[in-house]
């Protein structure tokens, strides 16, 4: 298996420190998640979304992947977080290892800026069915980006 874990990109905090983030549902930037092969290299490393080893478009997914729906920034006790909204692709025949959520909107000068990498454990498939991204509870022990 290619993918070797779960990461905030290492760019990513970086950017974050330079105010290149903006995660406010409605007036923030969009956000994407992309869906790759077991061929795919990510690690805390990467710096932005490339098309190797993207799956295939089937159903409703497509090159680049799907625009996440924003969760509003918040706190709780010292612990900053965000999430995103489940995300799915319908009538697609997909088998997937691993994904990497990319800015496709910053507000500085990066391309395609990576966020994090998600390792699914194990090859995750759908044949002409609905492929889902479940996201944890957004709240300061399980959002998938959190700040303590």
């Amino acid at each position: 298996m290619a993918f070797t874990g779960n990461f905030l990109c290492t760019s990513f905090k970086q950017q974050l420190l330079e105010a290149a983030h903006d995660f406010r549902n409605g007036t923030g930037d969009t956000f994407k998640l992309a869906l790759y092969d077991n061929n795919a290299a990510f690690t805390a490393a990467t710096t932005a979304y490339t098309a190797s080893d993207e799956v295939g478009n089937s159903g409703t997914y497509a090159a680049g992947g799907g625009t996440l729906t924003n969760v509003n920034p918040t706190t709780s006790g010292t612990t900053a977080f965000t999430d995103f909204a489940d995300l799915s692709f319908t009538s697609a025949t997909i088998t997937a290892y691993g994904a990497l959520i990319y800015n496709s909107t910053p507000t500085h000068t990066y391309t395609n800026p990576s966020v994090c990498v998600l390792d699914f454990g194990s090859a995750k498939t759908s044949t002409n069915g609905t492929f889902t991204i479940i996201f944890p509870t957004a709240d300061a022990s399980s959002a998938i980006i959190r700040i303590a």
